[in-house]
């Protein structure tokens, strides 16, 4: 998307309260061992939250279709996305996460990653503080 000046770094509180709230929700269902491909949180200029799943297509088709879907929302300030996926880990191999993508309007975006372990077995399920992934193509 090209841009008309310099996209600012950093994220705002608002997004920040968006994206944690998305995570959170992610890890929930995960913890109750309730599958899901994407979800989708889309924030306006108002303050008001669109949340949707993406689930009848794979991985990947559903991923894109979200990001489709927050580059075709009018009035859309900030957005973030989560999906189930795998990290590399330090030694060699994978590890079970779930990946955070988000951002604002005018600003840079980014992903995040949780490390997560024992899906669907409650207080047992256990996951790691995000760390960041790189950043991301802004949808905004």
């Amino acid at each position: 998307m090209a841009q008309d000046k310099p996209l600012r770094e950093g994220v705002s509180p608002e997004t920040d309260e968006l994206a944690s709230t998305l995570m959170g929700a992610a890890l929930d269902l995960l913890a109750a061992g309730e599958p899901f491909e994407v979800l989708l949180a889309v924030q306006d200029g108002a303050g008001a939250v669109s949340s949707l799943e993406f689930e009848d297509d794979g991985p990947e088709a559903c991923l894109d279709g979200a990001r489709e879907r927050v580059r075709a929302s009018e009035g859309a300030v900030r957005y973030a996305i989560a999906y189930e996926g795998a990290v590399e880990v330090e030694g060699g191999g994978y590890s079970d996460a779930v990946l955070l993508e988000f951002g604002e309007r005018g600003y840079r975006a980014y992903s995040a990653y949780s490390l997560v372990d024992g899906k669907g077995t409650g207080d047992r399920f256990t996951w790691t503080d995000p760390a960041p992934a790189g950043e991301m193509e802004p949808l905004l």
